[in-house]
């Protein structure tokens, strides 16, 4: 298992202030013989629903030497994670959380955004000192 990203507990605060329960910290997935943790998953019930919303959410800070080298990195990961988790748990949505300065300084790039959009990555988007989710991108 994996260090946690330093923006982990943010995050996690950030979902349970929108009503979100974590059920999972992390959420551990085994496909064949391979070993999957993924930070967080939680579930959020609407209304008189039983089966309610179900997420998990991978978290990167994108402090590394290079913006771009780092999203090579995320983009593997959550590809490998979206894969795993149609396999095991299909009814739960995979979202990459991001910082909302990087949003806007690197994701807000035009070549970046064609990427999110081909792979389709749902992204949410954190303000660090608040601990909240400034947007669901889907």
């Amino acid at each position: 298992m994996s260090a946690k990203d330093i923006f982990h507990n943010t995050v996690r605060s950030a979902l349970e202030k929108e009503g979100w329960i974590i059920t999972h910290d992390p959420l551990f997935i085994k496909v064949e013989e391979l070993d999957f943790f993924i930070d967080l998953a939680g579930e959020k019930f609407i209304g008189a629903e039983k089966d309610g919303l179900k997420i998990a959410v991978e978290i990167k800070s994108f402090i590394g030497a290079s913006d771009l080298t780092s999203f090579y990195g995320a983009l593997g990961q959550f590809l490998s994670y979206r894969s795993a988790l149609r396999k095991k748990q299909p009814e739960r949505v995979l979202y990459l959380a991001i910082s909302q300065d990087i949003y806007s300084d690197f994701f807000s790039n035009q070549f970046i955004q064609e990427l999110i959009a081909e792979h389709q990555l749902k992204l949410v988007i954190f303000e660090v000192m608040k601990e909240e989710i400034v947007l669901w991108k889907e």
